[in-house]
Formats: C-alpha cells, structure tokens, sequence
C-alpha cells in the first residue's frame, strides 16, 4: 500500500510510514554491529579499540550526507507541497551532483591525512597500525557512503521509504555474506572487515544513483539541473542540525575516548566500543523515526495544512517519548547480558561493558523528543531553531557532562554522562517548542 505525503495520518498509518525509515536505520546498524562482533571474536579486542578511536573521523565526513540529505529534503518536500514538482527535482539533482564531488574529495585528501589523525587521536604500536588501516579503506569509499546517507532521506521524500528499505537491506546483506567470506574464509582480518563495509556502502550509494536517473514512479528524478546557490544555502541550514549532531558526536566520541582511557585504559576503549555497537541500534529508532516522519512534516508545511501538523506532532511525541523510549531502556536493562556476550568478552572486561550499557541506556527515556524535534524544526525550514538544540544538545551539554560528571562518579560517570546532557537538552526543547508553537501552529 503506498502511502502519499497529503494524506491524514492516523495511528497506524503514521507508523507504516515511518516504519521502513526504521527498520532502514536499524538494519544498517546491525550490519555495522555485525562486523564489530567479526572483528572482536576473530581479530580480537584491539581492533575494537582501534575502530574505536577512528571511527570519529567516519562520522565526520559522512556528516555531510546527512546535513544535504535532511536539510536538502525538507526543501524538496517543502516545493512538492507548494506545487512545483519541476523545480523540485532540480534541487534535488543539484544536491546529489555536489554531494557526490564533495565525497571524492575527501576520499582523495583522506588518504594523505588519516596517519596524521590516527596519531592526534592517540592511537600507539597495534592499534595504530589498525586504526590507518581500517580509516584508508572507508575514506576510500566516502563518495558512496555519503550518497547512502543523503539518498536515506530522499527515498521517503519521494514517497518510496521501502524501497529505500530494499537497498539499505540488499547492502547490508552484502557486508554480512562478505564479512564471512573475508575473515573467516580468507582470512584477511581487519582488512577483510573494511572491505566488506565498504563494498555495502558502494552498492547503497550506487543502486539509488541508477533508479532516480531511470524512468520511475516516485515523485523525484535525477534530471539536469543547475546551480542554485539559494537552494543549496537553504539546504545547508535546514541541515545544519544534523550536522553538527554528528560532528559533534565525533568529537565528544573523542572526548569520551580519552576519558574511558583515563579510568580504565585500552579495556575500557574495548568495552565502549561494544556499548556502542549496541546503542546503536536503539539509537537508529529514534533516527528511523526523524527521517520517516520529516517528509510528512515539511510536506504539510509547504501545503499550510496546520491540522495536520497539529495531528503529526501529537502523535510523534506519544510515539518518540512514552512508547519507543521506555521499551528501548527495558529492553537493555533487560538484555545487557546476553547481548554483551556476543562480543566474546569476559572477566572484568565482561562485567565493565554491562554496567556501562546499563547506565547508557537510561537516556533513551528522554532522548527522542529532543531528537524528534530537531528533525521537525529542521523540516520545518528553521535551521536556526533545529540548530540550537543539536549544537546545545550533542556538543555543550554532552562536553560539559562528561567532563564533569566523572570528577564525581569516576567510570560510572563516563558511562551515565549522557542522562545528565539529556535532562538540559529536554529543558531547551521544550522551551523552544512552546517558543514557536504560534508561528507553526502545530499545538
């Protein structure tokens, strides 16, 4: 049943919609996670540590996909809604053709640049070695990662969230069957790990490429197009939230490194790695449901349909806060264990990776509004307002708790960081939501 971006959401109808965006989401998490527990059985823990420290650099540069991605489809979905389909596909275009420039040059520059990296990171002797390893042959498929990213948002614009789905799956298919047939079977190690991920993220970005340049029936095509400087400004600062979530991701990831390593050394950089496969996961519903339901929105804004709009976030915050986030936190208390053994750890190492997952998940209570609504004011086109709550959310508050909240509570700290940065940023966002309820008219 294919489900357009005019029609009323109900209940259900809502989280058939978003529904593929999340299982998207996730299922690209499980095949990371799929090559963590590859790499931490076979190679052992200080690949995890290495992978680790630079995956930072990954989240950087692929940043980019996700800022044109989110903020480029808010103005997509924005014109489609005001009527003018052509000038739509021409943003559109516009985007995926700089997008793709930009990811070949920082596959080119990320060759000459990643040891210097690995070193400022702190990466020594093995881990060293791994961490130049793993980041050449990910930076080498950039252009196609980035692509992926920007193509997971425009896939629901174009009303063809499943198919996006379908592509997301095929690839993640690929890393898992590669992943064997790499490590286990010619046994490359790491090396075999980074060429299936980056073999997934080749066929993700290239598969999307092919069927918006072909004749389709969604609503957006690949066509030729022209440089609109506006646009693309437009663009950058609807997106700017989701951009400075991921940098800042990065670099508190960095922070939180060196602090783990602070407390508790290389096992301590081993169990957070783990933690984070894991939380990555849970994470993704969140993100699934953001990218799902961001269309819907920015559609109905650009339509001046205020009912809808009232209707959307009505329903988001009883999805995002009392039904997804409480789940999410039982569902890890509940699985720490079983889930950590997967990774093969063991002893002390065992016992630090669960109670950190543990105190780590209670911020999925409060969590999803602040990332919903970053996504809504970003679909929104306020830039500025969605901005706020990511740069306050994922860079201030989350620098200041993990540098303070250890002072007090040694490792616990480390890992229980997050709920104190979440309790702010849920202050913000509900300040800014009533903010600009009346200019929006979504209460």
């Amino acid at each position: 049943m294919r489900i357009g971006l005019n029609e009323h959401f109900n209940l259900k109808k809502l989280f058939l919609f978003v529904l593929p965006s999340v299982v998207m989401m996730v299922f690209t998490n499980i095949y990371t996670i799929v090559d963590g527990l590859f790499i931490s059985k076979i190679v052992g823990s200080d690949a995890v540590a290495a992978i680790n420290l630079i995956f930072p650099l990954i989240i950087i540069f692929g940043a980019i996909g996700f800022m044109l991605g989110t903020g480029g489809s808010a103005l997509v979905a924005k014109t489609l809604g005001e009527g003018d389909r052509e000038k739509a596909n021409k943003y559109f275009s516009m985007l995926v053709y700089i997008t793709l420039a930009i990811g070949i040059t920082i596959a080119v520059a990320g060759q000459f640049t990643v040891t210097h990296i690995a070193r400022f990171f702190g990466a020594k002797g093995i881990i060293y070695e791994y961490c130049v390893l793993y980041g050449r042959v990910l930076l080498a498929a950039q252009p196609f990662f980035i692509l992926q990213n920007i193509f997971q948002s425009f896939f629901v614009t174009a009303e063809k969230p499943r198919l996006g789905l379908i592509v997301t799956g095929i690839a993640g298919v690929t890393n898992m069957v590669t992943d064997a047939l790499f490590i286990l079977v010619f046994k490359w190690g790491l090396r075999g790990a980074a060429f299936a991920t980056a073999l997934s993220q080749i066929i993700g970005g290239t598969i999307p490429v092919i069927y918006f340049f072909s004749k389709n029936n969604s609503l957006l095509r690949l066509t030729k197009t022209k440089f609109y400087g506006k646009a693309l400004l437009k663009s950058v600062t609807n997106g700017c939230s989701e951009f400075f979530a991921n940098i800042s991701s990065a670099v508190v990831m960095i922070l939180y490194n060196f602090q783990i390593q602070r407390f508790a050394g290389d096992d301590g950089l081993a169990a957070y790695g783990a933690i984070g496969y894991v939380m990555m996961i849970f994470f993704a519903i969140f993100i699934g449901y953001a990218v799902g339901s961001a269309p819907i929105i920015g559609y109905n804004y650009g339509a001046q349909n205020k009912q809808e709009l009232k209707n959307l976030f009505k329903k988001s915050i009883i999805i995002i806060m009392i039904i997804a986030g409480c789940l999410m936190t039982a569902a890890c208390q509940i699985l720490a264990v079983p889930m950590i053994k997967l990774f093969g750890y063991g002893g002390s190492l065992f016992d630090m990776t669960v109670r950190g997952l543990r105190l780590f998940s209670i911020y999925f209570t409060i969590a999803g509004v602040s990332i919903f609504a970053s996504s809504m004011f970003t679909a929104l086109n306020n830039g500025l307002v969605s901005g706020i709550i990511s740069f306050l959310r994922m860079f201030i508050f989350q620098m200041a708790a993990i540098i303070i909240v250890p002072l007090f509570l040694g490792l616990d700290g480390v890992w229980s960081a997050m709920i104190f940065s979440e309790i702010f940023s849920l202050i913000v966002t509900v300040i800014c939501i009533f903010a600009c309820r009346k200019r929006y008219e979504y209460m």
